[in-house]
């Protein structure tokens, strides 16, 4: 489902028990210096990420000060985050002139211990070619290396290389628990895209062979992922970015399944394997 660009007036996108994605949770926060905003979401574990401008987070007495370093937009350096353990009051306080900030969610009932991955322990992979059109680079906040700090979230930030180009692709889905052939994740994204003007659509194919749907998504745009397959592209001349969230239902590790009629394509991309690899 597409949820267009809005102005969620601080409150969440994806709630906790959200119908479509009830694994997710989603909140873009908006500051202006000084400004403060505070949270605690019962049943989900959560990561706090700058998407522009620099916070200060207190999570129960513990300080992570100076936490997201981009200015301009999500390109302009590489993302911070902090972890929040479920039922954890977190509250955070804006350093800059403005800051945009992602919550990201994940339902989990265990109660960790929070933690920040600064700019440098953020784990990149790049893979795909300009001559398949699927050239991209994925920085993943809390990826594989957290899988013994985090409960079920999986969260990262994806960018295609260049301008133009397919991403997701070859088409798979996560929708339902079948080890060793898929796992259910639900997925939510947002999307950026440079210049803002820029546009691309998000496509959902049906699994019984019919006609999916495509949406046209712009700067802003939410899309949320119960099921099926779903690619998605971006029109020549822009670059795109979508920041992702992956909440599993009984494992954190992601297990795609490849669309049978594209699977075979996954022998034509560079470096796919290694992606894949990542979520695991």
């Amino acid at each position: 489902m597409h949820i267009p660009p809005l102005d969620n007036n601080n409150q969440p996108i994806v709630d906790a028990n959200d119908s479509r994605v009830p694994l997710n949770y989603f909140n873009i926060v908006k500051l202006k210096k000084d400004q403060s905003f505070e949270y605690i979401v019962p049943g989900y574990e959560t990561c706090i990420v700058p998407a522009t401008g620099t916070i200060d987070i207190e999570v129960e007495g513990i300080n992570y000060n100076t936490i997201g370093n981009r200015i301009a937009n999500v390109w302009d350096g590489e993302p911070e985050g902090v972890y929040i353990p479920t039922k954890t009051k977190a509250s955070f306080v804006c350093k800059t002139e403005k800051a945009e900030i992602f919550i990201a969610g994940a339902k989990y009932d265990k109660i960790l211990q929070p933690f920040a991955v600064r700019s440098k322990e953020i784990d990149m992979v790049q893979y795909g070619s300009d001559d398949t059109k699927t050239h991209r680079k994925i920085k993943h906040i809390l990826g594989a290396n957290h899988h013994d700090k985090v409960g079920r979230l999986l969260c990262n930030e994806l960018y295609t290389v260049g301008q133009g180009g397919w991403s997701g692709f070859p088409p798979h889905k996560h929708d339902t628990d079948r080890l060793p052939d898929e796992t259910r994740h639900d997925e939510t994204y947002n999307y950026r895209f440079k210049p803002n003007h820029g546009f691309g659509f998000q496509l959902f194919q049906k699994e019984d062979g019919k006609l999916g749907e495509a949406h046209h998504i712009t700067d802003g745009s939410t899309v949320v992922i119960d099921k099926g397959y779903h690619p998605c592209v971006v029109a020549p001349g822009y670059e795109m970015y979508y920041f992702t969230i992956l909440g599993g239902l009984s494992q954190r590790s992601l297990v795609q399944y490849f669309q049978p009629d594209h699977a075979y394509q996954i022998e034509t991309i560079p470096g796919i394997k290694d992606m894949i690899a990542k979520y695991k």
